[in-house]
């Protein structure tokens, strides 16, 4: 089987090493309102829309009942998050601004997947809003995918698939085994496995890990390998087909696959 298309997640995953930028507008947007969040607790929705984290955010036992305190007895409503989403969306717009940086090696993958005529497309769980200047300066370091898929461009974001079935129309391929969804995030890899797509994790990189590159390169080497293992694990129960530390490693397993693929078919052949 040759693969055909890639799909890329954005944050954690081709920028913002350790997905930095949304963690601290979440935990920023909820201070504003009197409600102290944790960046443990601002990680765990990570990869839904940001309004459905939002939401996710206010649905937690611990944030409701401090959301309550600090504001008369009442309960989080969707009203409020949608308040918060119009309040979040410049803080995070700056964030992301900020995180734009790409993740050591991408650049490298994306020339080599051209090379083997692989198409390129894209989702995040960002706005279009959010987006557009980190497109446009991705843009002029010629990362130039068939299609970048913000979490309001379709109706209903991750994990459903609709962002895949869109990027898959943009890169005229059909929803498959033959295209890889790479995602740091657990409804990133769902909206990859609902398209029936193969999917891939990044650990090191990502939301499951949350460290800064300069934490990556400089930390004791035995605290990292513990803290990557834990990060792999959460991919793998997440449903990933397959766990990476980086995009950077994605060329050799893509390598890897389809020589499986094809030792597998001569194999099959000659019996």
């Amino acid at each position: 089987m040759k693969i055909e298309g890639v799909v890329f997640d954005w944050a954690g995953t081709i920028i913002d090493f350790g997905s930095l930028a949304p963690m601290g507008a979440f935990v920023s947007l909820f201070s504003r309102h009197g409600v102290p969040i944790s960046i443990d607790q601002a990680r765990v929705p990570m990869g839904l829309p940001k309004l459905d984290h939002i939401r996710a955010l206010g649905a937690m036992p611990e944030i409701g009942q401090a959301w309550r305190a600090a504001h008369g007895g009442q309960d989080f409503t969707d009203r409020d998050a949608q308040t918060l989403l119009l309040e979040f969306e410049p803080m995070s717009a700056e964030a992301a601004w900020q995180n734009r940086a790409f993740i050591p090696g991408f650049l490298n993958t994306y020339d080599w997947l051209k090379s083997r005529g692989i198409r390129v497309a894209t989702t995040t769980g960002y706005t279009r809003r959010i987006m557009t200047p980190v497109i446009e300066y991705a843009r002029a370091l010629g990362f130039t995918p068939d299609a970048v898929i913000c979490c309001d461009d379709v109706l209903r974001s991750r994990p459903d698939p609709m962002g895949m079935f869109a990027c898959c129309e943009a890169m005229g391929l059909k929803p498959g085994a033959h295209i890889i969804k790479v995602d740091d995030t657990a409804p990133g890899i769902e909206e990859g496995r609902n398209a029936g797509c193969y999917t891939i994790g990044v650990a090191a990189s990502g939301n499951a890990m949350g460290w800064s590159l300069s934490e990556w390169e400089n930390g004791d080497p035995s605290k990292r390998k513990e803290a990557l293992a834990v990060a792999e694990q959460r991919l793998r129960t997440a449903g990933a087909d397959l766990v990476l530390a980086s995009v950077a490693d994605l060329p050799q397993a893509i390598e890897r696959m389809e020589q499986a693929q094809g030792q597998y078919e001569s194999s099959g052949s000659a019996a």
